[in-house]
C-alpha cells in the first residue's frame, strides 16, 4: 500500500479525479514574494499552498486550503488522501452529528499515518547511508571528499528534502445543510451571514493552534514542555504552528529539539479541532477559507484588528461586481498582495513588517448568494454596488477604512450595506436613513466604532426614494451638493472678475 501511495505521488495522479468540482466555489492563489529595496518583487520557492473543492453525493460538499512549507508535498498529499477518506462513500445524511466529528477526526489520523508510509523507504535509505558517513570535519570541504563519499552527502540532502517539510489545514464541510470546520494549524474559517437589512455579520470560526491560542501552551504543559519558553520563541522548529500535518522531524524526533525534549509524548499534533454543526437554512452570505500566508500579509499591512472585516468587506464589494467565483477570488488575493506591496514602498509605520509574503490562498463558498448581473444597472434588482473608501496613508496609525456598500432596493429608499462582525449574537442594524457609514464590532473586542465616507456626511442631501430613479435621460440625479465649493473657488480665484461662466453648473 505505501508503495502504492508513494507511486501515485511521483506520478502527479489524483485519486480524485472522477469526483465532481463544487461550482458555487472560486479560489484565488498567489505566490510568495520578497521584496528589494526598490520595491520590485521576487518568488522565493515554488508555491506550497493546496486546496480542494469537491461535491460529494447525498448533498455533501467538501472544501480545504492546505498550507505546506518545506515543499508542497504533505499539502498535495492531504488535499488528495483526506478526500479520498471522505467522500468515497463514508459520509451519508443518516450520520448524526457525533458521527461526523468521529469520521473527521479519523480521517486526518489516516492521513498523517499514510503519508508517513510513503516516506518509509527514504527514511530507511537516509538511516543506511548515515552509517557511511564519517565524523564531521570542519577542516574537510566537500571538494577534498572522495567521489564515493561525494555522492552519499549529495543522496543524503536529496533524502532530506524528500522527508521534510509538513502542512496546516483548514477543511469544511456541508452536510443536511449544516457546516462543520476542522482545523489543524494556522489558517483561518470565516462564515459571513448577510442579514436581511443589508448587514454582514462575521463569524471566525475557531481559533489558530498557536502560542497566542492559551488552550495549545495549557495542553504542551501537560505534557512537560516549558509553555514560557515556547512563547518566547514564538515558533517550533520554525513554524508558529503547535498542530500540523507531516513533518516527521518534530513529530519523531521531537526529543531532539530544545524547546520540546522535555515531552512525555509527541507535542506536535495533527489531531483536527472539529467546530460544528452550524445550520445553513435560511443563510446567506458566503464562507471564507483562508491560508496563513494571506492573514499573515493583511495583517502586516494594517494590522490584526480589522482584519477579518476587511477581508469580508472586499469579498462583498467583488461579488457585487464580478459574475465569475474564480475572479472574485483572485481579484481579492491580488488585492491584498497590492496592499502589502503599496504599505512596503511607502515607508510607513508597518513598512518593516511588510519586506516579504508567503503564499496566499483564499477559497469563497457562496450560500444561497447570487453573483452580480452584469445586464443591471445600479437601479435595478436590488443589486449591493460597492463605494470605495481609501484605506488611510496616515503614518500615524495601522488602522484602515473599510469597503462600504451602498444596497439599492428595489421599493424602498436608498439604505447602507454595513459590515459588521460579531459572535453568534446579532449586531444592531444602522438605520437605513443616515448617510453611509461602516459599523464595526470586533469580534474579540465586541467594542463598536464607525467611518463614514463622508465626514459628518453633511453634502449628502437626504433624499426620497424617488430620487433614486433614472430621469427620462437614464440618468440618477446628484445627490452631493458642491454649491458651497463652487462659491468659495470662484471667490479665491476671480481676481475682481466675475465668475460667470466659469467653474459650476451653467
Amino acid at each position: 500500500m505505501a508503495a502504492q501511495r508513494r507511486s501515485l505521488m511521483q506520478s502527479h495522479q489524483s485519486w480524485t479525479d472522477d469526483l465532481p468540482l463544487c461550482q458555487m466555489c472560486g479560489v484565488g492563489t498567489a505566490p510568495n514574494c520578497v521584496y528589494s529595496p526598490d520595491g520590485k518583487g521576487n518568488q522565493s520557492h515554488p508555491n506550497e499552498d493546496g486546496h480542494l473543492r469537491f461535491r460529494g453525493e447525498d448533498g455533501c460538499f467538501l472544501y480545504g486550503v492546505f498550507n505546506g512549507y518545506d515543499g508542497s508535498r504533505v499539502a498535495s498529499f492531504a488535499s488528495q488522501c483526506l478526500t479520498a477518506e471522505l467522500l468515497l462513500g463514508q459520509l451519508t445524511s443518516s450520520h448524526t452529528d457525533s458521527d461526523i466529528r468521529r469520521i473527521l477526526t479519523q480521517a486526518f489520523d489516516v492521513v498523517e499515518k499514510s503519508y508517513f508510509e510513503t516516506i518509509d523507504d527514504a527514511l530507511a535509505e537516509k538511516a543506511h547511508l548515515s552509517n557511511y558517513v564519517l565524523p564531521h570535519n570542519e577542516n574537510v570541504s566537500f571538494h577534498q571528499l572522495s567521489p564515493q563519499s561525494q555522492k552519499v552527502q549529495e543522496r543524503l540532502k536529496e533524502l532530506g528534502q524528500e522527508v521534510s517539510g509538513g502542512a496546516t489545514a483548514v477543511v469544511a464541510l456541508i452536510l443536511n445543510n449544516k457546516l462543520y470546520i476542522a482545523n489543524v494549524g494556522t489558517n483561518r474559517a470565516l462564515l459571513c451571514k448577510s442579514s436581511s437589512d443589508g448587514q454582514n455579520q462575521v463569524l471566525q470560526i475557531g481559533r489558530p493552534h498557536s502560542t497566542d491560542n492559551e488552550d495549545e501552551p495549557q495542553r504542551l504543559v501537560a505534557l512537560g514542555v516549558d509553555s514560557a519558553r515556547v512563547r518566547q520563541a514564538g515558533q517550533i522548529a520554525g513554524q508558529s504552528s503547535t498542530r500540523r500535518l507531516g513533518d516527521y522531524r518534530v513529530k519523531f524526533n521531537y526529543n531532539e529539539i530544545d524547546l520540546l525534549s522535555a515531552a512525555k509524548t509527541r507535542p506536535v499534533i495533527a489531531e483536527p479541532e472539529i467546530h460544528g454543526s452550524q445550520s445553513l437554512d435560511g443563510v446567506t452570505g458566503f464562507l471564507l477559507l483562508m491560508s496563513e500566508g494571506l492573514i499573515n500579509a493583511l495583517e502586516s499591512a494594517h494590522g490584526p484588528e480589522q482584519a477579518n472585516q476587511e477581508i469580508v468587506a472586499m469579498v462583498a464589494a467583488e461579488l457585487a461586481q464580478q459574475t465569475s467565483l474564480e475572479v472574485v477570488a483572485q481579484s481579492v488575493v491580488e488585492r491584498v498582495k497590492r496592499l502589502h506591496h503599496d504599505v512596503y514602498v511607502s515607508g510607513r509605520q508597518r513598512a518593516t513588517y511588510c519586506s516579504r509574503h508567503e503564499d496566499m490562498t483564499l477559497l469563497i463558498r457562496t450560500l444561497n448568494m447570487p453573483l452580480a448581473d452584469g445586464a443591471l444597472t445600479p437601479t435595478q434588482g436590488g443589486r449591493i454596488y460597492p463605494v470605495s473608501v481609501p484605506y488611510s496613508n496616515s503614518q500615524s496609525t495601522s488602522k484602515t477604512s473599510v469597503t462600504l456598500s451602498l444596497v439599492m432596493p428595489s421599493q424602498s429608499t436608498l439604505t447602507n450595506g454595513t459590515n459588521t462582525a460579531s459572535t453568534l449574537e446579532e449586531g444592531t442594524p444602522t438605520p437605513g436613513s443616515q448617510s453611509p457609514t461602516a459599523t464595526l464590532q470586533s469580534t474579540n473586542t465586541q467594542t463598536q466604532s464607525s467611518s463614514s465616507s463622508s465626514g459628518d456626511g453633511s453634502l449628502f442631501r437626504q433624499r426620497g426614494s424617488q430620487a433614486a430613479q433614472p430621469d427620462e435621460t437614464g440618468r440618477v440625479p446628484p445627490y452631493v451638493d458642491f454649491s458651497q465649493f463652487y462659491r468659495l473657488w470662484g471667490s479665491d480665484h476671480s481676481d475682481g472678475q466675475s465668475t460667470q461662466g466659469g467653474l459650476g453648473p451653467q
